[in-house]
């Protein structure tokens, strides 16, 4: 079996899953957040359910409007925070030790190798790059999940992805991720779990594997996922505080589709408007002003992706008229990023510096693009209307890309500085 089939079949208590089978699994985490859990909150009432299946399974983060950024917004956080009291959830959080909820979760060590779980967000996916099998559902799904701590999947086909070769300077999971987006389209994975292995991601620090994992939704995958290897258990070793089960595909483990692909040559990605399959090298952007840009997200908001755009920010000068907003994807990472002083030189250079939000992500807020405006963003969807008005453009890029954009005034790579 390959890694995604025993997940399921460990969570399903059965021998062996295969692909198309319908397994019904117990659940290791549910998650929403302050957009999603307001729905999922309604279904589980609506189920007659009394009590969440267990207190410190369910996770509830308040990210995406918040601090709250209207009366609505306040209004729904405040039904998560009140549900959250009244169940006693452990895992709530908002605000001061918060953040993004795809950065906090393997952050804090809730999210661990071989757990299952379901998430009321569609890049719930992220969680993969720790070895577990994590996807995005409804909220009603989510609503059901809270309640009885099961919920059913089609196991899914798996594509295997074998990254060789030697990883330029410049190059980040998010280029590979935006690569595999642009040779499969954003349905290429549809429905099936997406492997990634070999040498070069064996070398990925733990960062940019969640961040490969991430984007997985965005080829249509129903998951992504990374065997967990030496890397992955010293990243976890001051984090987790349960014990977990690491998982492997066998040799003889069976994938739909298997692709190689040798890096060495592959130049910065950028992802053009309107969807995350348009990627190009750099080399063949061409002359594009912008007007904004956004180093953060649950993509790219861990400390090592603020570490990289500071390391071309630094001594330099957010060009003239340009926005460009950095924003930490938790508390800790905020207080980390000001403690070694990269705060102090983001807002020297001119930059904007946010509490942790996915707000300018959704177009939801800190960040909004009017027609015509274009924004170079680290996160990770570039739809119409995505970050704004329906006539503005978003390009996606690595950390690197976005903060040496953000001093030309156009899309640029760090080597052009």
């Amino acid at each position: 079996m390959n890694i995604t089939e025993k997940l399921l079949a460990r969570a399903a208590g059965i021998e062996k899953a295969r692909p198309g089978e319908f397994v019904n699994c117990k659940l290791d985490l549910v998650l929403a957040n302050d957009i999603t859990a307001p729905l999922a909150i309604e279904a589980f009432r609506e189920m007659g359910a009394g009590k969440v299946f267990d207190p410190h399974k369910v996770a509830l983060v308040a990210d995406h409007s918040t601090p709250n950024k209207d009366i609505k917004s306040a209004m729904q956080t405040k039904l998560v925070r009140d549900f959250a009291r009244e169940q006693g959830i452990e895992h709530y959080y908002e605000a001061c030790g918060g953040g993004i909820e795809h950065i906090i979760l393997p952050e804090k060590g809730i999210v661990l190798p071989g757990d299952v779980v379901i998430g009321a967000d569609s890049h719930t996916c992220t969680y993969g790059g720790l070895g577990a099998f994590a996807t995005g559902v409804g909220s009603t799904d989510a609503g059901a999940g809270m309640a009885l701590g099961e919920c059913w999947f089609r196991v899914p086909e798996s594509m295997k992805f074998v990254f060789k070769g030697t990883r330029g300077r410049w190059i980040t999971g998010k280029d590979l991720i935006l690569y595999t987006i642009g040779q499969i389209g954003v349905d290429g994975a549809r429905y099936r779990a997406m492997e990634f292995a070999g040498p070069v991601i064996d070398a990925l620090p733990m960062n940019q594997r969640l961040t490969m994992c991430n984007m997985a939704i965005e080829a249509g995958g129903k998951s992504g996922i990374i065997a967990p290897d030496q890397v992955t258990l010293d990243w976890l070793k001051p984090r987790a505080k349960r014990d977990f089960t690491v998982f492997d595909s066998d040799a003889d483990a069976e994938y739909v589709e298997t692709f190689e692909w040798d890096v060495t040559d592959l130049e910065p990605q950028v992802s053009f408007p309107h969807l995350p399959e348009n990627a190009r090298p750099l080399s063949e952007v061409g002359d594009i002003a912008i007007d904004q840009v956004v180093i953060g997200a649950c993509t790219n908001g861990w400390m090592e992706d603020l570490e990289a755009a500071a390391q071309v920010l630094k001594g330099r000068k957010v060009a003239r008229g340009l926005r460009c907003i950095v924003i930490p994807g938790s508390h800790a990472i905020h207080l980390e990023a000001t403690r070694k002083g990269l705060v102090e030189l983001f807002l020297e250079a001119g930059c904007l510096v946010s509490t942790p939000t996915c707000g300018p992500c959704l177009g939801g807020h800190m960040g909004i693009l009017a027609a015509g405006e274009r924004a170079v963003a680290t996160t990770n969807r570039n739809f119409v209307g995505r970050m704004g008005h329906t006539e503005s453009e978003v390009y996606l890029a690595s950390p690197y890309v976005a903060a040496a954009s953000a001093i030309t005034g156009k899309i640029s790579g760090p080597e052009e500085l």
